[in-house]
């Protein structure tokens, strides 16, 4: 069981944190801030998964789990991550049972998949099935599509959760990116999602994006919630020093100051 399996086994919610670049320092203060998971981000974030090997293996006997986003179901580089230590993959645009079951296969050595042996790290060892068994697959639901054939993603054997992108599903019903967590419509739809997938017996994921979508991801009854990114922690911790050296508290007139200086 990996670490990521252990936290949902046991806890009512996991929080995570993302990163989208390369980073020493990243994933460690998230782990001493307490999350329970880091997500590497290979489709949109500034990220190899050569970049994503070695900060596994940083993050090896830190205790926090971690999860890589790819940008579709390529057997090559989920098994490059999964090789690498990595608890589990998110694969972005998932929109037919199809797609998942591809995502599947991709985690799975012949005949249960298409998967190829070649483990980077000793820690791991090369027994088959517990290699198989550690690897969660979560999917990404993220267009009305999908929406549409959830019951028939939720089915496919072997997925381990689905995992809400809400910017692109409100993007794809029609709405901005920043109604996702406040349009009816689109709250609507990441319900119907939850309930789906926990009826199902899956776990419901979200990327919340900052606490404030967090708590609401709580009430919505979500277990997997990401939070915010290294660059968005990095920006709200350095404007909040900021502020306070200049003593003040409204952090983005003081900004638009500064910059008025340059």
């Amino acid at each position: 069981m990996s670490r990521l399996q252990d936290l949902l086994a046991t806890t009512a919610q996991v929080w995570g944190g993302w990163v989208v670049g390369p980073t020493v320092l990243g994933p460690e203060e998230f782990a001493q801030a307490g999350y329970d998971y880091v997500g590497f981000d290979v489709q949109h974030g500034y990220l190899t998964d050569a970049d994503v090997a070695l900060m596994l293996r940083r993050l090896e006997h830190l205790p926090i789990a971690t999860l890589v986003r790819l940008p579709g179901a390529d057997a090559a580089p989920i098994g490059r991550v999964l090789d690498a230590g990595a608890d589990g993959v998110v694969i972005a645009m998932v929109e037919s049972a199809a797609q998942a079951a591809a995502a599947v296969a991709a985690t799975r050595y012949t005949p249960r998949g298409v998967r190829s042996f070649g483990p980077l790290r000793a820690s791991m060892g090369t027994d088959l099935a517990a290699l198989e068994a550690r690897a969660s697959v979560f999917v990404m639901v993220e267009t009305a599509r999908a929406v549409g054939a959830i019951d028939k993603i939720c089915a496919v054997e072997g997925v381990t959760g689905v995992y809400v992108g809400p910017a692109d599903l409100a993007i794809s019903m029609g709405h901005g990116p920043a109604d996702a967590w406040t349009h009816q419509e689109v709250g609507d739809a990441m319900a119907h999602i939850h309930h789906t997938a926990t009826a199902a017996g899956l776990i419901s994921g979200v990327h919340a994006g900052t606490g404030a979508f967090g708590h609401i991801a709580v009430q919505k009854g979500f277990r997997m919630i990401t939070l915010a990114s290294e660059s968005q922690a990095l920006r709200r911790g350095a404007a909040a020093h900021l502020a306070e050296a200049l003593g003040t508290s409204d952090r983005r007139e003081q900004a638009e100051n500064r910059r008025g200086t340059y």
